[in-house]
């Protein structure tokens, strides 16, 4: 026998640490069959720190398993690091076993919640399965995870399934390590689990055999219902009938804001919506995320009132069994699953049930209360929701909202560092909590513009902090003292008696970009969005920066523009055209366009520049620009008048941009002459159009020029002018063109959702850090 042949004879033993997000997604039985495959002894079991493997057998075998466990992962899990260390041999090891769970500081994390699997569905859909529409099956590839989870390891107790005890079949499937169900923490059935129940809208239940059947009867009825689903209540309704629609509307006082759609299958979007191959990969993705869709031709006419005069649809597959078993109600309860990739005409809105803008309902009483009013019923459980989270919203490849499915996934940070507590901005409000390495973006929270949702942060933050563990050494907040998010912030610093952090919002904003790319190295930052309080004093929102880590230089800016009224300008595009109109020397056609009984006060304040203070906002140009073509003359909701815009470009479909359609001097981005274009224009969707190309072009020329001369040739996009899909495609072409890199969002929202991870990763670097 040769001496490399004796030495592969010999017991080796490991001790193996796989980090990551390894719990709650069959990491333990997938070790376990490795080890019984390659006749392998020792254990494996889940610990603070994800999961921890003693092993031990022949060399060659013990190396095929190191080798076969990032190669043959789970598909739920994420894995950060595998890390081997040599121990002595155990005389005494025979078998492999699958060890309790063990405490400790936690290292590790829980998965998002995920739409059910293929296999969950076969049964789901078989009417021999014990599991036959059980509206709660789940698999340790599937279902819920974070919202139920209350704390690490991930482990039934640690879980609102905690109540539940299983039945004898259910515990045989728990404990059998060759069985999917091994160790899934919501496993259960009809006869030990959750159960449904159809309510009246004073919550008391119906006399209904099926709760989903009764659900679906009302929903074809045009009645609102409010669903309890995996992480928070949806109102939904019967999206081809607009009455149902419009009494939705009415009910919730949300006037023109587009409704989110769910239907079966993609194939029952045809008529509705243009999906290419990119978009259907996101839509059947175990994230199921909303995801921004181009209408069909026939769309408004099919679902009146859903998403009134904009380009896009918001559109969802089903995700939780209970949706899927709305479907199959709908289709007449049909046998196996070949009937999901069939068209169906069932469309129902998913809207988040948050009305006045709080934060989703989550629990049954507080649902009962806050939708009084709104919801004709209540399709409920009893399964408790530990974590509200949203659906999650992507365009393109671009989250305008991160959620369900994605939440609390890390983000990969270049360097290690303290850990910080972030606390994000005013809208789309967002936390950001680190961990060495690792970043951790909350749920969308929402708009601090209401007690209900300021609460919710305070209640993320403890959530957040309390699950991975985490004691902050730093916190990082917004520069504008008024925000809720930097007073709670300003008093979490001061209670502890930690550093306190002020990250200027579009420094922020590129920082988060950087940081999610890895990017160490100086950047050139576009910041476009809607408002940010800048070093100055000012309302900034149309920035070009030079960013590099915890340093930053502005160096140019859009040009001023007069937001008479102050905050009121954002909210009424008129007056921003107004203001153009004045900028140009032809504020006498104020009135004339605009005869509003205001009209002429507005030129008189712009005149004499009371209360008009000047924004660079990228954001108000373009209510200007939608203010003269006659798009908007006040908004309804945030962003509409850019919306519509972009609506209107996308319809008309590309243009060249206007020849000396800007003007660069000294750093100072000006789009007068734009303007002049626009305010003249005789047809708005060439001239909608025409905006795009010319701004996307000035950016572009614009961040070439500070690139010539500063030297740096990578361009960071940021801020929520970056959710224009027209705008930023567009400029990444031009840049491209020109030889510039170009960083996007792609990890976390572009708009003010991301705006925590750049405050993070900047108070990481800060002198305060150090």
């Amino acid at each position: 026998m040769t001496g490399a042949t004796l030495a592969a004879t010999r017991p080796v033993r490991r001790r193996i640490r796989v980090r990551g997000a390894v719990q709650g997604v069959g990491f333990r039985p997938f070790v376990y069959r490795l080890a019984q495959e390659l006749a392998l002894a020792g254990w494996v079991r889940n610990d603070a720190e994800g999961v921890e493997i003693d092993i031990q057998g022949e060399g060659y075998d013990v190396e095929a398993l190191l080798a076969r466990l990032e190669r043959e992962a789970p598909p739920l899990a994420r894995i950060s690091a595998i890390e081997s260390t040599s121990v002595a041999p155990d005389a005494r090891a025979g078998t492999f076993a699958i060890r309790a769970s063990q405490g400790g500081p936690v290292r590790t994390t829980v998965v998002p919640d995920v739409a059910v699997c293929d296999a969950c569905l076969a049964e789901l859909f078989d009417p021999g399965d014990r599991r036959y529409r059980y509206a709660f099956i789940n698999c340790t590839h599937c279902g819920p995870r974070y919202t139920i989870t209350r704390a690490l390891p991930y482990d039934r107790p640690q879980t609102t399934m905690a109540g539940f005890s299983q039945c004898p079949k259910c515990r045989g499937e728990y404990e059998e390590p060759a069985n999917r169900r091994f160790h899934a923490q919501p496993n259960a059935c009809s006869a030990c689990g959750p159960r449904l129940v159809l309510t009246d809208a004073a919550g008391r239940p119906t006399d209904v055999a099926d709760p989903v059947a009764g659900a679906l009867a009302r929903l074809r009825e045009g009645e609102i219902l409010a669903v309890k689903g995996i992480g928070g209540f949806h109102l939904a309704c019967d999206a081809r009938n607009a009455a149902s629609v419009a009494r939705l509307r009415a009910r919730k006082q949300r006037e023109e804001k587009p409704f989110a759609v769910m239907a079966a299958s993609v194939a029952s979007l045809a008529d509705i919506a243009d999906v290419s191959a990119r978009e259907r990969a996101l839509l059947e993705s175990p994230e199921r995320p909303v995801v921004l869709l181009r209408k069909a031709p026939e769309c408004d006419a099919q679902l009146a009132g859903v998403a009134p005069g904009i380009a896009s649809l918001g559109a969802m597959l089903p995700y939780a069994p209970l949706h899927f078993l709305l479907f199959h109600e709908g289709a007449g309860r049909p046998t196996g699953t070949a009937w999901l990739a069939e068209n169906h005409p069932l469309v129902l809105v998913m809207t988040s049930a948050n009305p006045g803008g709080e934060p989703i309902a989550r629990d049954d009483p507080e649902a009962c209360a806050r939708l009084a009013g709104i919801a004709d019923a209540y399709l409920l459980h009893d399964r408790e929701i530990v974590t509200r989270c949203d659906d999650s919203v992507v365009r393109a490849g671009t989250f305008i909202r991160r959620a369900r499915g994605y939440t609390p996934r890390r983000i990969e940070l270049p360097a290690r560092g303290p850990s910080v507590l972030a606390l994000g901005g005013y809208l789309k409000n967002a936390v950001c909590l680190t961990r060495g390495d690792e970043a951790y973006l909350s749920q969308h929270v929402g708009d601090l513009d209401n007690a209900a949702t300021c609460r919710a942060l305070e209640e993320t933050v403890e959530r957040l902090c309390g699950l991975l563990e985490v004691e902050p050494e730093v916190v990082a907040h917004d520069l504008h003292p008024d925000f809720f998010s930097t007073r709670l912030g300003a008093d979490f610093a001061q209670t502890r008696g930690l550093p306190l952090v002020g990250v200027q919002h579009h420094h922020a904003h590129i920082a988060a970009v950087a940081a999610e790319h890895g990017v160490v190295e100086p950047v050139l930052g576009i910041a476009l969005d809607g408002i940010g309080l800048g070093s100055d004093g000012g309302m900034w929102g149309g920035e070009l920066l030079r960013v590099d880590g915890a340093d930053w230089t502005r160096i140019g800016h859009l040009a001023a523009l007069a937001a008479p009224g102050g905050d009121r300008a954002a909210r009424e595009p008129w007056r921003m055209a107004a203001s153009a109109l004045h900028a140009l020397g032809r504020g006498e056609e104020i009135a004339v366009r605009f005869p509003r009984r205001n009209a002429n006060g507005i030129r008189a304040l712009l005149e004499r520049g009371v209360s008009c203070p000047r924004t660079t906002s990228a954001g108000r140009w373009f209510d200007a620009a939608a203010g003269l073509l006659g798009v908007r003359e006040v908004a309804s909701f945030e962003g509409q008048a850019a919306m519509l815009l972009e609506g209107l470009a996308a319809r008309h479909g590309s243009v060249a941009p206007l020849a000396g359609g800007f003007a660069i001097r000294g750093g100072v981005l000006d789009l007068l002459p734009l303007m002049a274009a626009v305010a003249d224009a005789r047809e708005s969707g060439q001239a909608a159009a025409v905006f795009h190309a010319t701004l996307a072009e000035a950016l572009a020329q614009w961040a070439s020029s500070a690139a010539d001369s500063c030297g740096v040739r990578t361009v960071a996009l940021g801020g929520g002018c970056f959710v224009n899909d027209i705008l930023t495609r567009s400029l990444r072409a031009r840049l491209h063109e020109l030889g510039l890199e170009t960083l996007e969002a792609r990890q976390a929202p572009p708009n003010d959702g991301g705006l925590a991870l750049g405050q993070a990763w900047v108070a990481m670097q800060s002198s305060e850090a150090r």
